[in-house]
């Protein structure tokens, strides 16, 4: 199965083309260049390196959410728009579910039920993208998503962390670790580890997409949706706050 994943939720965006699991290249950027811009030069230097055509694609998988309004605009119209003339599914990946699926597993190996996995990006103006997952049993990546993905201030999330927790010990995750300041986490969670990982998601969502494709979790262009979270500005302003 070709796969062809993109996330351009966050300022590092990341473009990747896999058989099932295996990564076979990829391309990221960090810049400040808008995404209506670097997406298709990023495409053209992938499929450069990699020799394939867009049709020879069997899934697209997209990061759709949280993240920046306008880059995942971006990403779900171009995903939207390659599924539709080429006729193939889709796989909606969660940003969230990719950063706590790169979480490393305790000695090396899954303990399902053992930890509360707890992924946070930077939301700005003081406030995060979180939620807590936990590990599917018998699998070193697969991740389920426990209560509902929010944007919080740091102390909410670690709360709502805390109040998920039971029995657990908290992984918190993030490519943006720094985000949560950790005296505040020592004061809520004492305890709890802190992890980051990478920013380049593309590949992860690839693999995860592929899961999903095993299990006949796959929409239709008409299906697809992102996952804002946040209200936009316009929005908040027309509907007064």
């Amino acid at each position: 199965m070709l796969i062809l994943a993109l996330d351009t939720s966050t300022r590092v965006g990341s473009i990747a083309f896999l058989r099932d699991k295996q990564v076979l290249d990829e391309v990221s950027s960090h810049e400040e260049t808008p995404y209506s811009m670097r997406l298709f030069r990023d495409l053209a230097l992938l499929q450069s390196r990699a020799q394939f055509r867009m049709d020879q694609i069997d899934v697209f998988a997209v990061g759709a959410g949280p993240g920046s309004f306008t880059g995942l605009r971006v990403g779900l119209t171009a995903v939207k728009a390659w599924a539709e003339v080429h006729g193939k599914p889709i796989a909606a990946v969660s940003g969230l579910e990719a950063i706590a699926a790169q979480a490393k597993a305790n000695g090396g190996q899954p303990h399902a039920g053992m930890e509360m996995l707890a992924p946070y990006l930077d939301a700005r103006r003081g406030q995060v993208f979180g939620s807590t997952y936990r590990r599917v049993a018998g699998s070193s990546t697969a991740v389920e998503l426990v209560g509902v993905e929010a944007i919080l201030t740091a102390e909410e999330f670690l709360s709502l962390v805390k109040e998920n927790l039971g029995t657990a010990h908290a992984i918190l995750i993030s490519p943006t670790p720094d985000v949560l300041p950790r005296t505040l986490v020592d004061s809520i969670l004492p305890g709890a580890r802190i992890e980051e990982v990478s920013a380049i998601l593309a590949p992860v969502i690839g693999r995860l997409a592929f899961d999903r494709a095993s299990c006949g979790e796959l929409v239709d262009p008409l299906g697809l949706d992102a996952n804002y979270i946040r209200r936009t500005d316009a929005e908040v302003f027309w509907k007064g706050g």
